[in-house]
């Protein structure tokens, strides 16, 4: 049977152990303890991080390390099929806002479980944990739990894991998605890019040509390739998202002087990507939507993580298994959809494994001050895992 308090007491021990995306052993050091109290057999394993930087699908990195670690959590099969769960354990900042609760308390207050990564994903680690000690009675396929670092800035750590082992017929991985059954992702790529323009005097701005009027052009032709991206959206999933492809510019940076026309103008930003577009085709496009004509052309970098999307058929057995472990749950049907953000299942699919994406309320709260993630929710994502699996 689920305990909620077991895995709310869990929950915040995980989330007391501090894994900055770079720096997870604590964290998996953690949950292999207390996979080993629910008498569960956990191994945890240092990637060749060197062979994977140089593996030609190398999906990208944001934070500095110097190891990749991964732990792996199994329970045989009583019959056939290999299921995998999958989670990550490095989380981002806590920001500069004061916290109510300090960011790595795992305060236990009013149903929640408070602390950076609760919700993102740690709780919905520590659920698979516990559906995974439950899953011992009775029938099951091979259930295999890999927990992951490098998630938040490209997912290497998931990409290591199938390296490692990939022989799986179905991935469930239990991310904040507000119970709805995600099926598809778009994709994102990180662009840096430099425009060049000529300086003058502020008085004589004439004789300049400004870096900052050249960018606002662009900007526009950011704003039109936008649109037309996300002009004819197919897949099901999709179409109900406001903007399934977004392309944001985050940072923007130029000038020296007030009395000077700017000659550089740098800004960085991210570019979603379609189902079924290649990431090289997405970056091709990008490139040519800022060919504005003007010498020297801006010069483009790619920098960071590279979410390739990745979808999984809503009719396929595995979504429509989910789906109803999820009307069991909650006492009505369950709403397949996707997301407009990368995420560590399109690794999954780009090798053929059907996956989905299920967890609790709250991702508004993921990256934001006074993250935290109601119990209650935790206990039945642990309750629609263990369903899926019996049903798979």
């Amino acid at each position: 049977m689920i305990d909620a308090a077991a895995i709310a007491r869990d929950t915040a021990a995980l989330v007391q152990a501090p894994s900055l995306t770079g720096h997870e052993r604590p964290a998996l050091e953690r949950l292999g303890e207390l996979a080993a109290a629910l008498g569960l057999d956990a191994e945890l394993h240092e990637h060749d991080l060197a062979a994977l930087r140089a593996h030609p699908d190398h999906p990208g990195e944001e934070a500095p390390r110097d190891e990749l670690l991964g732990l792996s959590v199994s329970l045989p099969g009583t019959r056939s099929g290999r299921i995998a769960l999958n989670g990550h354990v490095d989380v981002v900042g806590v920001g500069n806002e004061p916290w109510t609760h300090e960011p790595f308390s795992g305060t236990l207050a009013d149903g929640h479980v408070h602390g950076r990564g609760s919700v993102d994903m740690k709780g919905g680690v520590v659920a698979a944990l516990h559906a995974l000690a439950e899953l011992r009675e009775g029938e099951r396929p091979e259930v295999v739990l890999q927990a992951v670092a490098s998630e938040e800035d490209g997912g290497l750590g998931t990409f290591a894991a199938l390296e490692r082992d990939a022989a799986f017929d179905a991935v469930l991985i239990p991310e904040p998605t507000g119970f709805e059954v995600v099926c598809a992702q778009a994709g994102a790529l990180t662009f840096h890019v430099t425009v060049r323009g000529r300086a003058a005097h502020a008085a004589m701005r004439l004789a300049g040509r400004s870096a900052l009027d050249r960018y606002v052009g662009l900007h526009l032709a950011i704003q039109a390739h936008e649109r037309e991206i996300n002009g004819a959206v197919e897949h099901p999933a999709m179409q109900a998202l406001a903007l399934p492809y977004p392309i944001n510019v985050g940072l923007i940076q130029g000038g020296e002087w007030s009395s000077s026309v700017p000659d550089r103008v740098v800004f960085e930003g991210r570019l979603g990507v379609p189902l079924g577009a290649d990431l090289g085709a997405a970056r091709v496009a990008f490139e040519s939507v800022l060919d504005d004509g003007e010498s020297p052309p801006p010069e483009v970098e790619w920098t960071g993580g590279q979410f390739a999307p990745g979808a999984t058929p809503p009719d396929d057995p595995w979504v429509t298994n989910v789906a109803a472990a999820v009307q069991a749950e909650r006492g009505a049907p369950a709403r397949l959809t996707g997301v407009p953000y990368g995420a560590d299942m399109r690794l999954y699919c780009a090798r053929g494994i059907p996956a989905v994406m299920v967890g609790t309320p709250g991702l508004e709260l993921a990256h934001a001050v006074d993250e935290r993630v109601r119990v209650d929710d935790l206990a039945s994502v642990a309750r629609i895992i263990v369903r899926a699996v019996r049903s798979a």
